[in-house]
């Protein structure tokens, strides 16, 4: 029983870290920082957005463990706690392609039957 309750926290924990990935703008972020660490105000200017809207999308990663701060002076910077993230989304990314192009290949079928 202990098992399976584990596996299921376990879901939870799994649910939660993709609802935390369900923006554009957080998954942006961390393709940021796979080159390295970044300022809020320098993630800020790469995705056109506020400060203070940046900061939030942060704190949702930071939240869920994804990404770490580390303060010099006034300025914070954050880089990824695991690169291993970068890979899942990656993985995400070549399912979305393939879908894409049998999509494609599916359109394409049906438009020669016609």
């Amino acid at each position: 029983m202990k098992e399976k309750a584990a596996k299921i926290e376990v879901l939870n924990l799994q649910a939660e870290l993709c609802k935390s990935l369900s923006d554009s703008k957080r998954l942006r972020i961390i393709q940021e920082l796979r080159e390295g660490e970044r300022s809020v105000g320098e993630l800020a200017e790469i995705l056109g957005i506020k400060q203070s809207n940046t900061s939030q999308h942060l704190a949702t990663l930071r939240k869920i463990g994804i990404i770490s701060p580390r303060k010099a002076g006034s300025t914070v910077y954050y880089k990824l706690v695991n690169p291993k993230i970068t890979e899942a989304c990656d993985l995400v990314h070549e399912v979305i392609a393939e879908q894409l192009s049998e999509s494609k290949k599916l359109s394409s079928f049906m438009q020669a039957q016609v």
